[in-house]
């Protein structure tokens, strides 16, 4: 079937109290490829398919600061798959989760950050893995899917306790049949607001031949804003350089994977055509997978041989329909109407409260 691609110019914004809203420059909007069925998981569907993670973006517009953004990141950096078979330090290699009935024991939880955590009890088993292993002293993500219900629970900084409990930083729950965002402003599991799981590469939708959700990724530095379908920030930094939490970025169309593996083409394609959604401060082009003992390390590795300078940040802004909904707007080729804003930031107020820089975003709001 022929279809007609159609874009349009446009420009904008509004200031509310605490939050600006604001078109950068001048956004050129097209529709995008036709949604496909998104990802399921131990037979739950991870969000409806017209969720903005399992939305082809391979036809959107370039962001107009995509090249300083590649920049800060680093355009000369590798791409890093942060996950693989095997142990590193004695621990698996990637962020582990684990799938209960919905019959599994809830636990009691206490957080750090419980103003913006969603109240407990969770379904944690007690040989639950945990990021990193035990004894880690990262992020140490404990990441657990009630196949029954179809709900996914994620905590940070998780500590069990010896009366079955446990202590965290903060906790998000989702439901995978709905397409609700965190409140606004909120923090989750991961620095951006957003939920953790349907962004790993997992390696059997490698074997199936078909990544079809975008994928997880960290950078070094961010700023003090985010797009949608980010809901919180973690970062002092106000430069237009660096990128705010939720920005999308691809691999560009132009970048030749036929010298890869099977394997790697899979990721590839899906770098391509789903892109990969920045979610955490960490290290420079870093993509998020689940441990697995089916991967090949060696091949794994091959794709450093893709760099900064081969991806572009892309504007999903014309996707939008909702700015609390991870719906994305239906892709029919037809005309989008844009929203009415883009980028979100706290404005700095003189005479306010800093916050500095910590390695998992987890800073309370000023």
């Amino acid at each position: 079937m022929e279809h007609t691609l159609e874009c349009r110019a446009f420009e904008g914004g509004r200031v509310e109290r605490r939050t600006l809203f604001a078109i950068v420059g001048l956004a050129l909007v097209c529709a995008a490829s036709p949604n496909a069925p998104g990802q399921t998981l131990s037979g739950c569907a991870v969000f409806p398919a017209n969720n903005v993670w399992n939305t082809p973006i391979d036809r959107l517009p370039v962001d107009p600061n995509s090249k300083a953004y590649v920049a800060a990141i680093g355009a000369d950096k590798p791409l890093v798959p942060d996950f693989g078979s095997g142990t590193f330090h004695g621990e698996p290699i990637g962020i582990p989760f684990v799938v209960v009935p919905g019959n599994q024991p809830r636990v009691p939880l206490s957080f750090q950050y419980a103003d913006e955590s969603d109240p407990g009890p969770y379904p944690i088993p007690p040989d639950a893995p945990i990021e990193g292993g035990a004894q880690s002293k990262g992020d140490r993500h404990v990441l657990v899917l009630d196949r029954d219900n179809c709900v996914l629970y994620e905590v940070f900084s998780s500590y069990p306790q010896s009366d079955g409990s446990w202590k965290a930083g903060s906790g998000a729950i989702f439901k995978l049949n709905s397409n609700s965002l965190r409140h606004d402003t909120w923090t989750s599991s991961d620095a951006a607001g957003l939920p953790i799981v349907p962004g790993l590469v997992r390696y059997d939708e490698v074997a199936a031949g078909e990544i079809r959700h975008a994928i997880r990724f960290t950078v070094p530095q961010t700023r003090r804003a985010y797009v949608w379908p980010g809901r919180h920030f973690a970062s002092s930094l106000t430069g237009s350089q660096y990128p705010p939490m939720g920005a999308r970025f691809r691999l560009k169309a132009s970048f030749d994977i036929s010298s890869f593996s099977a394997e790697n083409q899979v990721i590839l394609r899906a770098l391509k055509k789903y892109g990969m959604i920045l979610a955490d401060n960490g290290s420079s082009w870093f993509i998020s997978g689940a441990p697995d003992d089916h991967w090949d390390n060696d091949r794994l590795r091959d794709l450093k041989r893709v760099h900064g300078s081969d991806f572009e940040a892309i504007d999903e802004s014309s996707l939008m329909i909702d700015s609390n909904s991870g719906q994305a707007r239906s892709l029919n080729f037809g005309t989008l109407q844009p929203p009415a804003h883009r980028l979100k930031s706290v404005l700095l107020i003189k005479g306010g409260t800093d916050f500095s820089l910590c390695s998992c975003g987890q800073k309370q709001l000023p």
